[in-house]
């Protein structure tokens, strides 16, 4: 890119001579509210010390404030300044730079002009947008193909979430038939996840290796990664609450902290080794497609009572993963796996259900006592 100085933005480069004394003094151009070009523009009170400033420097001070905006707006805003910080904007080193604050869009508020912003960006390089347009492709506006291809230049960048993504798709054959489903891909997917220090992906594979689904079974090295899953997610939550200094139960003893305090939603999975910490937020690509079916009335689960309506199955409609922190949707009947109890819950992945069950399934799933009730009726009922 060419260096531009200051002097680059004059009126032609070139200053006003001094008017002679006695001498009648000329109209120019400038003075008349008209610039390079023929635009009129209004006569600054003073020095503009931005054209003094080269455009690559300009360009670095742009792609820092992409690094570390809160908003979309706060990026898009300063495309509203002048001509020339909109022309600088549009560079692809700045795009390539925007926070993943910056990207976090909302569902009612997704539009056309949002996705050019978002597609501007992956075009740039930038892996998470990449990722999350992709899982608004993929599962939400049915572009399967599209969304697949963003997902996999994400992988491909290293992207955790991403890899883990693809992995769910291979494990459900999402977007294709069942005989599509690739559990040896899905777990090697799974596995440079976690290797990446992704929390779901180091539980689901886990599961992979206490059932053998897709790779050779052993209990105890699942078991040993489950452990380590709730390690990492309990580091994580320390550090957040560390970084906000805002942890209640720093100075508290494990069973105390147990039973949770103040009503504040806890960690799931935590619980198991005595801790009861406040629950991460989910990714902006989960939260969107999650309001996107939401307010499309989408429902997570389909009651057995609906059998009658929907051709005596049940299963008249794609449903979503009953983890309401996922979002994903089926792209064709029975992908999901359902709850084996009840069957009423169905869950794209291992780990959704291992989060749900202890986060709300354990309490609306089929209690025990009704199962034992059923038994015991059956055993009294007189046999024909």
């Amino acid at each position: 890119m060419r260096t531009r100085s200051g002097s680059l933005y004059t009126c032609g480069g070139v200053e006003p001579a001094a008017p002679v004394a006695g001498q009648k003094r000329k109209r120019t151009p400038a003075a008349a509210g008209e610039v390079c070009g023929g635009r009129r523009k209004r006569q600054a009170s003073g020095p503009d010390y931005l054209d003094g400033i080269p455009d690559d420097l300009v360009l670095s001070i742009f792609s820092k404030l992409a690094a570390s905006a809160n908003s979309p707006s706060d990026l898009l805003s300063v495309h509203l300044t002048c001509k020339r910080l909109n022309g600088l904007g549009q560079q692809d080193m700045v795009f390539a730079k925007a926070s993943p604050a910056s990207l976090a869009v909302k569902a009612a508020a997704w539009s056309e002009p949002v996705q050019r912003f978002l597609k501007r960006c992956a075009d740039a390089g930038n892996l998470e947008a990449c990722y999350i347009l992709g899982m608004i492709r993929f599962y939400c506006l049915g572009s399967r193909s599209g969304g697949a291809a963003l997902l996999a230049k994400a992988a491909v960048g290293g992207h955790p979430a991403a890899l883990y993504s693809l992995a769910v798709i291979q494990f459900n054959g999402s977007g294709g038939a069942k005989s599509d489903r690739d559990l040896r891909a899905g777990a090697a997917l799974c596995a440079r996840s976690a290797a990446l220090g992704h929390v779901d992906a180091l539980r689901e594979l886990g599961h992979c290796l206490q059932d053998g689904y897709g790779v050779r079974r052993d209990p105890a090295e699942g078991r040993r990664l489950l452990v380590a899953a709730n390690a990492r997610e309990l580091s994580l939550a320390l550090a957040a609450a560390a970084a906000s200094a805002t942890y209640p139960f720093a100075s508290l003893p494990i069973s105390a902290v147990a039973g949770g305090a103040g009503g504040v939603s806890s960690s799931p999975l935590l619980s198991d080794f005595g801790w009861s910490l406040p629950e991460a937020e989910p990714h902006t690509a989960n939260q969107f497609m999650s309001d996107w079916w939401a307010s499309r009335g989408v429902q997570a689960c389909a009651k057995k009572t609906d059998a009658a309506a929907t051709g005596g199955d049940g299963e008249g409609e794609l449903r979503l993963c009953s983890h309401m922190r996922c979002g994903r949707k089926e792209t064709r009947r029975h992908e999901f796996r359902r709850c084996s109890v009840c069957g009423a819950a169905n869950y794209c992945s291992r780990a959704c259900q291992a989060l749900d069950w202890k986060r709300a399934h354990k309490a609306q799933c089929v209690p025990m006592d009704r199962w034992l009730v059923g038994a015991a009726a059956n055993a009294a009922a007189p046999q024909q």
